[in-house]
């Protein structure tokens, strides 16, 4: 029943897409969905309008030589009151348009985009994690966890930097297979920080006057399923690591916690957060999970995974699509459908 139920949903939304989506989205749909070759015309047609489709000129028009790109003058006026480059916006700016052009279709060659690259490396700590956006230089695995992905989409994988920074993400895994924000979403539940602000606790550690960070030392408190879902989203890219038990067991954190709520406040408190529709999907959602879930191989020999895939089914709006949950939007909800359709389809082929 499952099985007929997604075959008709991958069906319906690949015909509509292919009719109506922008050239990158067709692309996606015909080469990881329907798995056409590269000489069908439908695709050489996709192929070629990708290199024109005006989003994918604008991003790489206003890249600069250095890899970076231009911020608004708040933002600029925000980052140059800190501790300067690389926290701050600049940072983020650049993994996220990187992230969307990997989605644009660029590769490594494209533009400046091995610049951005390089400049990345550039900040990379002596312990493998990248320095930035957040000034307190606390490593955020989330953020981590997404950097690692975009260097992973543009061929870095083998490069010694990227996979220091593998091993840094690794070295933070605790016992029940999750992440958490070192000492951030640890405080609380240790008596001697219980009370204590945040920025009061924060000064102790830029002052140093904090032990060094070992994650076996918070064994008893619990992982954050959105920190565990951007660190995980990253480290599953390497394919090779997919079938290791400490990644699995990653993996399975998530799969176990799906539609719960979370532990930590930091990130997305509220089980209702699962069910949100959000592009890019590398915010932390149900979306996110599912995406990250099929590619690692968790299809139909899994039990756990029926309730999220019906979920998801059941997202489809009337036209046979989905839709951003807040204020949707025209080109996001054809990102959204696509990321949807990959799921089921990975899913379907597990069958």
């Amino acid at each position: 029943m499952l099985r007929t139920e997604v075959d008709k949903a991958v069906e319906e939304a690949a015909a509509k897409l292919n009719q109506t989506a922008v050239p990158p989205v067709r692309r996606w749909v015909m080469e990881y969905v329907l798995w056409k070759e590269k000489n069908d015309p439908a695709l050489a047609r996709a192929i070629e309008e990708c290199k024109t489709y005006r989003p994918f000129l604008k991003l790489l028009e206003s890249q600069r030589p250095d890899g970076t790109w231009p911020i608004s003058t708040p933002r600029r006026i925000e980052e140059e009151a800190g501790p300067g480059l690389p926290y701050g916006w600049t940072q983020r700016i650049i993994v996220r348009n990187l992230y969307m052009l990997f989605e644009y279709w660029a590769t490594r060659e494209t533009g400046h985009i091995n610049d951005s690259l390089e400049l990345l490396l550039s900040w990379q700590r002596e312990d493998g994690f990248i320095r930035g956006p957040d000034p307190d230089d606390i490593p955020r695995p989330y953020n981590h966890g997404l950097t690692l992905g975009v260097l992973m989409k543009f061929d870095m994988k083998g490069d010694m930097r990227v996979e220091k920074l593998l091993q840094a993400l690794l070295g933070m895994q605790r016992h029940d297979g999750g992440w958490n924000i070192p000492y951030i979403q640890d405080m609380k539940y240790r008596p001697e920080y219980k009370f204590m602000k945040r920025e009061e606790f924060l000064n102790l550690k830029i002052k140093g006057k904090l032990p060094p960070y070992d994650p076996s030392d918070y064994d008893d408190v619990p992982s954050c399923v959105w920190t565990t879902l951007g660190a995980l989203r990253g480290i599953s890219m390497y394919r090779s690591l997919s079938g290791e038990k400490r990644i699995k067991k990653a993996a399975e954190f998530v799969l176990e916690r799906f539609f719960k709520k979370n532990y930590h406040s930091s990130y997305y408190l509220s089980e209702h957060n699962w069910t949100m529709l959000k592009f890019p999907t590398y915010y932390g959602s149900g979306l996110t999970a599912l995406d990250t879930l099929v590619h690692m191989g968790f299809g139909p020999g899994d039990e756990r995974m029926e309730k999220p895939i019906r979920w998801l089914l059941n997202a489809r709006s009337r036209d046979g699509l989905w839709h951003r949950s807040e204020r949707p939007h025209p080109l996001d909800d054809q990102w959204i459908s696509l990321v949807s359709l990959e799921i089921l389809g990975h899913f379907r082929d597990m069958y």
